[in-house]
């Protein structure tokens, strides 16, 4: 997989993940990303700018590395480290609101997120680059079965909250003591109707504009700090 950017590759060589080419371009002058590499004895390829737009659709930076694909994890790492918040995703479809998930999780200490293996957008370069050198502290995980894995969470005695407009309560209303699992649903259709039955609460954000929902990431965003707020 070709990922690009400064912040990716800084995060990747800093972290020492497997990194099997680095391209530049002529006249790259990152001097911590050149330490970096310098210091990973890393083998390094200088491309012109023109070849560089030719590897990849994104705003490279001037660098771009190849790296195996992303590895996710199961879904026993949440009950392996104890986890008490986890995030669900069911079924997102673009790749910026992915990425921007994980910078949100990571920002507010939320170190797990589960999304379905199929009709989901993938790990790849633009989900990396958005996410802007924080996956390595998030584990993705990926579950063949939405619905099996939180029947799997409320055998671990997780309430399970979905984000959705259909008979839904504000979210500001929610007891969120506890173990919570919170769900964010497709872009498009939201959550499912069979994770909606699986779910012990659904709440809603109050629009008081003339737009009746919220970009997914910035849902997201909203519910996960509601929740931080009241367990302190």
């Amino acid at each position: 997989m070709l990922v690009y950017g400064k912040n990716v590759a800084n995060d990747l060589l800093k972290n020492n993940q497997k990194v099997r080419k680095i391209i530049i371009q002529d006249g790259f002058s990152d001097k911590k990303i050149i330490s970096l590499i310098e210091k990973n004895k890393l083998e390094v390829k200088k491309c012109s700018k023109k070849e560089m737009d030719h590897l990849c659709a994104g705003v490279h930076q001037g660098i771009i590395l190849d790296v195996p694909d992303y590895q996710y994890y199961d879904i026993n790492e949440v009950f392996d480290d104890d986890c008490s918040f986890v995030v669900l995703l069911d079924h997102l479809e673009d790749p910026h609101n992915l990425g921007a998930i994980i910078r949100t999780c990571e920002a507010a200490g939320v170190t797990h997120i589960i999304l379905p293996k199929n009709r989901q957008v993938s790990i790849n370069a633009t989900v990396m680059k958005t996410s802007v050198g924080t996956l390595s502290s998030v584990k993705v995980i990926s579950v063949s079965n939405l619905v099996y894995a939180i029947e799997s969470l409320k055998k671990h005695d997780f309430w399970i909250v979905g984000t959705s407009l259909n008979h839904s309560i504000d979210y500001r209303s929610i007891n969120y003591d506890g173990k919570i699992a919170l769900i964010i649903g497709n872009e498009s259709n939201g959550i499912s109707d069979l994770v909606a039955k699986k779910c012990d609460f659904l709440a809603k954000i109050p629009m008081y504009g003339s737009t009746n929902s919220l970009n997914a990431s910035v849902a997201a965003g909203i519910m996960i700090y509601e929740v931080i707020r009241n367990r302190k």
